[in-house]
């Protein structure tokens, strides 16, 4: 047990704790997260009044806006649209200026870009968490996790810091992103870091391109009943998005044909 507590960097008292049972979340509100999900999708300026109005009109619910608005909250969904004193909410020491206006962006692991997303299954969710090059569109690493807790996120890059590193990272002002534990991973590894403004939409558009592409290529469409299911549908369409997809930003080429040739080139 002690052996496998180091291999797995966790606290070797947890492995003997009974973790709290969590209370089981209703079918409405599980079904109220998916339309959330997808109102967001489709339209991530509106805010949570917005949202809330058209579930109550679409989907003959009676949900009040205090409840939207707290669920918005647990997903890590954000309106997309400049809100003034956003900073307030996280911590404002860690945040970073915005590097990548009017950057010429040309070669593989010039830029990496780096967020997280809602994930539904048939009774109940994940997140999962990204990171991408910019310049390929290439997939370079992704976990999933039960909760928003960073240590996945850390665990993420630090994996794919082991094989390649960009010359800097781009992340929205979330939590995640603006904590000390992620500041200095980066700063150790010598990485610039970039943050989106506040509420930017197109700071982060590959990003979320690339969310709104799996969503409705893959969840949208599928019940998946098991974390064990949806991380294999999850690599099975990550391996095909890198290695068989065409972009037509990259010359009609799959990710991995771009990073793999144009890495290359630049070296």
């Amino acid at each position: 047990m002690s052996r496998q507590a180091e291999l797995l960097s966790v606290n070797r008292s947890s492995l003997y704790r009974n973790p709290p049972k969590e209370k089981a979340m209703s079918s409405e509100d599980l079904y109220i997260m998916r339309r959330i999900d997808e109102l967001h999708t489709d339209h991530p300026t509106w805010g949570y009044r917005t949202i809330t109005r058209v579930i109550r009109r679409d989907d003959n619910l009676l949900v009040n806006r205090k409840k939207i608005r707290r669920m918005m909250r647990d997903m890590g969904v954000y309106t997309i649209y400049p809100k003034p004193n956003l900073s307030k909410r996280y911590h404002a020491q860690y945040i970073r200026p915005y590097l990548l206006r009017n950057l010429d962006i040309t070669h593989p692991d010039q830029v990496w870009g780096v967020d997280i997303t809602y994930i539904r299954m048939e009774k109940g969710f994940l997140y999962l968490f990204v990171i991408i090059d910019w310049y390929s569109r290439r997939i370079i690493d992704f976990e999933l996790s039960t909760t928003l807790e960073k240590g996945f996120v850390l665990n993420c890059l630090k994996r794919a810091f082991a094989k390649r590193k960009p010359q800097i990272i781009n992340s929205d002002q979330g939590g995640h992103f603006t904590n000390p534990d992620y500041i200095n991973l980066l700063e150790e590894m010598g990485i610039k870091i970039s943050m989106d403004g506040k509420g930017q939409a197109l700071d982060n558009v590959r990003t979320e391109r690339f969310f709104r592409t799996l969503k409705y290529d893959l969840i949208y469409i599928n019940e998946f009943d098991s974390p064990q299911e949806l991380r294999r549908s999850l690599n099975h369409y990550m391996n095909e998005y890198n290695t068989y997809r065409p972009h037509s930003s990259i010359d009609g080429r799959c990710p991995d044909e771009a990073y793999y040739e144009d890495l290359w080139v630049a070296a």
